[in-house]
Order: C-alpha cells, then sequence, then structure tokens
C-alpha cells in the first residue's frame, strides 16, 4: 500500500511540473487573421531594385482611390519597365511627409500638400491634372441637402459646416476663403468639422450631421444629377492636383514617369486600362508644371497657418 501511495504521488507531482509548465509557456496568444500588420517604413535606398512606392491624397475614400491609381500605376509598368506599389496613408500630412522622407518616390497631392511639401522638404513636380475642359485647374464648391432652406453662402453664418481633411484644397482651404469671401470667419460658424475626405463631408451633411459642406467639384456635379445635394455655389478656378517626387530618385527614372504620364491619353487610348479616371479631378491626364500658378495656394495656406512646418500643429 505504500509502495501504491509513493507512486501515486510521483505521478500526480510529474503531472503538476508538466501542467504548470504549459500554462506559463504555451498559452495559445489571440491573433485576428483579417488584421493586417503594416508594412514597415523604409526609404528609397532601402527598397528592391526596380520598385517604385507611389502614395496619394485621400479623396472619395480608400477603396475607391486605391482602386482607381492601382489602375494607373499599371499604365506605368507597362510603359516604362518599373514596378510600382501603393504606399496608403489616410491622412494628408502623412502622404506629403513620406514623400518628402523618401519613404515614397511619387505621389498624387493636392496643392495645399504641394506647397506644404516643397516648403518643408523641397519635393518636386512633373505634371499638374487637366480638368475636362483641358485645362489644369478645379473647382471647390458648398454645398447642402435638397430642402434645406440655406440658399446662399452669407446663410451659413450661425450654421454647422463640415470640411473634408484639414490639410485638402477643395476639401477646406478653397470652401474656406469662399465662406470669407461671405464674410464669414470660422467663429462665425456654429461649430465645424475635419471629416477627413469628400465622402464623409457628403455623408455627413446628408444625415442632417451638419447643414452644409465643401468638397471637389466633381464628385459634387455627380451627386447634384442624382439629385442627393445641392450645390450653393462653385468656387473660382484653382491650380490642379499634381504628381509630386522625392529629390532622391533618379533623374531618369522621374523623365521616364513624367513622360509617361504626359503621354497618357484616359479618354482615348488608355481608357480601357484605367478604372474609373474620369472621378478624379484629372479626367484629361496631365501637362508640365507651371509652379508659379501655385503662389495663390501658398498665399492662403500661410494665412490659414497651413504652411511649412505648421502643418504639424
Amino acid at each position: 500500500m505504500n509502495s501504491y501511495c509513493k507512486i501515486l504521488t510521483i505521478l500526480l507531482f510529474s503531472s503538476f511540473l508538466i501542467f504548470s509548465g504549459c500554462t506559463e509557456k504555451e498559452i495559445p496568444k489571440k491573433v485576428s487573421l483579417n488584421k493586417k500588420v503594416p508594412e514597415p517604413a523604409r526609404k528609397i535606398s532601402e527598397v528592391e531594385e526596380n520598385t517604385l512606392y507611389f502614395g496619394f491624397d485621400l479623396r472619395l475614400g480608400p477603396k475607391e482611390d486605391v482602386k482607381i491609381y492601382s489602375s494607373l500605376l499599371r499604365y506605368l509598368e507597362d510603359v516604362t519597365g518599373y514596378r510600382f506599389r501603393i504606399r496608403f496613408s489616410e491622412r494628408y500630412e502623412d502622404t506629403v511627409d513620406n514623400l518628402g522622407n523618401g519613404i515614397t518616390h511619387f505621389a498624387a497631392i493636392g496643392p495645399l500638400s504641394f506647397v506644404i511639401g516643397r516648403e518643408r522638404n523641397g519635393i518636386k513636380c512633373m505634371v499638374s491634372g487637366l480638368n475636362g475642359e483641358k485645362k489644369p485647374e478645379y473647382h471647390a464648391v458648398i454645398f447642402t441637402r435638397p430642402g434645406s432652406r440655406i440658399e446662399n453662402v452669407g446663410d451659413l453664418k450661425g450654421k454647422t459646416f463640415a470640411f473634408g481633411a484639414r490639410y485638402s484644397t477643395q476639401g477646406h482651404l478653397i470652401p474656406r476663403k469662399m465662406l470669407e469671401d461671405a464674410g464669414i470667419t470660422l467663429k462665425e460658424l456654429k461649430h465645424h468639422v475635419f471629416t477627413g475626405f469628400h465622402s464623409n463631408t457628403v455623408r455627413a451633411v446628408l444625415n442632417g450631421e451638419f447643414d452644409a459642406g465643401g468638397m471637389q467639384d466633381k464628385l459634387a456635379g455627380s451627386l447634384e444629377k442624382e439629385g442627393k445635394i445641392r450645390i450653393i455655389k462653385v468656387s473660382e478656378p484653382f491650380p490642379s492636383s499634381l504628381i509630386c517626387y522625392n529629390t532622391g530618385v533618379d533623374d531618369s527614372i522621374v523623365e521616364a514617369v513624367r513622360s509617361a504620364l504626359l503621354d497618357l491619353s484616359p479618354a482615348g487610348d488608355h481608357k480601357d486600362m484605367l478604372v474609373d479616371w474620369n472621378k478624379t479631378e484629372m479626367p484629361e491626364g496631365f501637362t508640365p508644371v507651371n509652379e508659379s500658378d501655385y503662389e495663390v495656394i501658398s498665399i492662403l495656406a500661410t494665412k490659414y497657418g497651413l504652411s511649412g512646418n505648421e502643418a504639424k500643429d
């Protein structure tokens, strides 16, 4: 009996040790299969040979924009022979910082992002977008819901207003100037918000959260035709969005990409290669940049505290 008890005691003690070891070292961790691990940022000197990273300012929404720019990059790959990869950033300021710091080689950015990046990091631009009239310019609009009693911009004093991203030209800079031209400063609005991108602004206004909003003219025109919004005012023309590059990119690569972009014919030979390109602010392709056109943007950026290092605030 004593021998049996000793053996039983030893077995129980051994089981306890094994169990204790498992509980301390082998507890399974919960892993989400849907969670994406962010790709570590690497500078230009560290990327794979013949791979070029492309960023963009968020406009319509993440899924829509990735689809649009992926088709452009396929065109560039076919023409230049280089491999392109998208590096997505949700915030405008991250997109321009990535470009300036050499994490991306190229980026499609708005005029405000361009003047900020030029001031802070010395980025350069190769082409600007052409609108439906083949002009390197675009507009912003102020809009409201159908049935709203708001008839003109002056009626927005004391009302609520939705901007897009803080560093968006069409979603903030131009609509803010339009409000001020009508005698309305931000302090004279009841409340204002930055929604992040144009589609969010539309939803905020249509859901009744805000009385009116500012956004890009292309999407606004389509939505008004569908009866979903009512445009109160269209801005004067401003210089269009651009495709810019980090100064560390080899000159031969810059010229190859520039040439391919200038040869792009979105409504002609390359129509079938592109996806929803007509929804962008550059539906007719690109033209060489005239940087002097962007001085008006620089002046407004300084006025509103958005230029240079102030964009970090």
